[in-house]
């Protein structure tokens, strides 16, 4: 990220205990400050981009943290995935120094982050977020402003929630495909194929409520063709499983929450007399 940085105005410094972080970013032209601090002092935005929450904390609040220097008017704005609370607290605290801080984690993995193509979920004032979004621009080519201080991170706990849980999924189908002596690299051929051109996961993200579906809706009739190929896809993967005795304890609650996920009924419910 601060690599699509160091030819924006006014400048840019860094700071990282590592020298190999810093290193090409200092030949690139940045200034390397030693600490935090020495970042801050002139800076009007400072990115922190940290392993965690107490990270946050030292680099923010410690004896040569940010605040030891940034002056009233400075952002911060956070790009690690920390506790939405965390974010919360932080911001409160800046406020007495005059200081604003949004938060802004991004999404799109170290690829994105060398193409600059990163997205970045960002909470914060009106006035801030637009105050960070040239600087944002550089590095990311989707800027969602999702509310105050906090909501961003909540959004990128969410995301990384389906992430997280998909990679778990995937690792459900390798064991089944395997026990059924399928070739696991040509299979992950045809996932990254198709998932490239319906959306994967994503793709049933469609509406601005989970509330439960009525008949009429404009995405009734989509989700309920959804509905019934996800629930005999998933009975028909299971009843596999247990012919080869693969337990499949994710695909299990999915097909009892798929149809609920979607705000429908389940299939064998409509059929019930």
């Amino acid at each position: 990220m601060a690599s699509h940085l160091t030819g924006f105005p006014g400048g840019l410094w860094v700071c990282d205990p590592n020298p190999a972080a810093t290193g090409p970013l200092v030949e690139a032209g940045a200034r390397l400050a030693a600490t935090p601090g020495e970042a801050a002092a002139d800076a009007g935005i400072v990115s922190l981009m940290v392993l965690d929450d107490a990270q946050v904390e030292q680099v923010v609040f410690g004896p040569d943290g940010v605040l030891s220097t940034a002056g009233p008017g400075t952002i911060i704005a956070i790009h690690s995935t920390i506790a939405a609370g965390t974010a919360e607290a932080t911001a409160a605290r800046c406020l007495d120094h005059g200081v604003e801080v949004v938060d802004a984690p991004v999404s799109g993995g170290f690829m994105g982050a060398h193409a600059g193509t990163l997205a970045t979920m960002v909470g914060g004032s009106d006035a801030a977020v637009a105050a960070c979004r040239p600087a944002f621009e550089c590095w990311a080519d989707l800027i969602v402003h999702l509310g105050p201080v906090g909501a961003g991170t909540k959004a990128k706990l969410a995301r990384n929630l389906m992430h997280f849980v998909s990679f778990t999924a995937a690792s459900e189908a390798q064991r089944l495909a395997e026990a059924a002596g399928i070739d696991l690299r040509r299979l992950a051929r045809v996932v990254r194929h198709t998932d490239a051109i319906t959306g994967g996961p994503g793709s049933i993200m469609l509406r601005d409520t989970t509330a439960e579906l009525e008949p009429g809706d404009d995405w009734y009739d989509v989700l309920m063709h959804v509905r019934t190929l996800g629930e005999k896809d998933l009975s028909l993967a299971l009843d596999l499983a247990h012919q080869l005795g693969v337990e499949l304890p994710l695909g299990e609650v999915a097909r009892r929450q798929f149809a609920p996920g979607l705000g429908l009924p389940h299939h064998d419910a409509e059929e019930a007399p």
